[in-house]
């Protein structure tokens, strides 16, 4: 009697038209990135008359000037926009840690509310609360200062809803409950127990907070006037206001964009292990 062979599966053939419209996608979102990385080694001369994605030889020096543009107020730029969006980040992230870990956990009146509420601060563009924020602190006299830009960005309601969602996935109630019977104030248990099973949903709202204060332009336009308070998204719209009559500073504004995107790459590197720990952890059983 012969034993019954398994069928060879055949070889899978990968969908046609999702994978041409992500390598469509992935051209689209690459392919700036990439002229600046080639234009950003390219003299004044050479980026005007040589091809486009041809390497030129000025990338040292390009840096060099930009260094000297001004005493270095490119780097001032940098360094604020790395207050701002790491202070910002942390500052926003602890808020939406708490307020997310109290919408899921507790219950209160008027919570659904208050959630309803939050998801329409989501839906609503930023461009929309600038002008009334700058009218808000114009009355309180902090235009032109650093909390300026570093106190509008406290309260983001996508981090909030984020931070609500993975804590009711992520928080068991018998976890808290167990910890109440334990003898645990509220505070302790979130500290304690909450927050570390919350930490990977807690990174990806730390990241999407720190790109968002990092790009932001808006908000810096309309409160700060002082340059050396610039962070470097203005500070390099500056440059490029000034390139419609010195030709030479295009160099300079393409360096600089390209430095300032190093940053959010090693932050990205640096923080992804927390996402394949999230990965790998298994979720607690009631």
């Amino acid at each position: 009697m012969s034993t019954p062979t398994l069928a060879t599966p055949g070889r899978r053939r990968l969908p046609l038209v999702p994978t041409a419209a992500l390598l469509l996608g992935a051209v689209y979102c690459l392919l700036p990135v990439a002229w600046v990385l080639v234009a950003s080694t390219k003299s004044g001369s050479e980026l005007f008359s040589t091809f486009t994605f041809l390497p030129g030889s000025g990338f040292a020096d390009n840096v060099a000037d930009l260094t000297e543009y001004r005493d270095g107020v490119y780097w001032k730029w940098m360094a604020n926009s790395a207050f701002y969006a790491g202070a910002g980040a942390l500052l926003s992230t602890a808020v939406s840690a708490v307020s997310g870990y109290a919408l899921a956990v507790y219950r209160f009146r008027g919570k659904e509310t208050v959630f309803n509420i939050l998801l329409a601060g989501v839906l609503m563009p930023p461009v929309i609360l600038a002008v009334p924020q700058y009218l808000l602190l114009a009355e309180a006299d902090m235009t032109d200062s650093y909390l300026s830009v570093l106190l509008p960005l406290i309260l983001s309601p996508y981090g909030v809803y984020l931070a609500r969602i993975y804590a009711a996935a992520a928080v068991p109630a018998d976890v808290i409950e167990a910890g109440r019977m334990d003898g645990g104030g509220e505070w302790r248990i979130f500290r304690t127990i909450a927050l570390p099973m919350m930490l990977p949903g807690l990174v990806t709202v730390f990241l999407f907070q720190f790109v968002a204060v990092w790009n932001n332009f808006l908000l810096p336009y309309i409160m700060l006037g002082d340059d050396e308070k610039f962070p470097v998204t203005l500070g390099l719209y500056t440059l490029l206001q000034q390139g419609a009559t010195t030709p030479a500073l295009y160099t300079l504004v393409i360096t600089g964009a390209l430095l300032a995107i190093i940053p959010l790459i090693a932050l990205f590197l640096v923080i992804q292990r927390f996402w394949s720990l999230d990965l790998l952890s298994g979720a607690v059983k009631s």
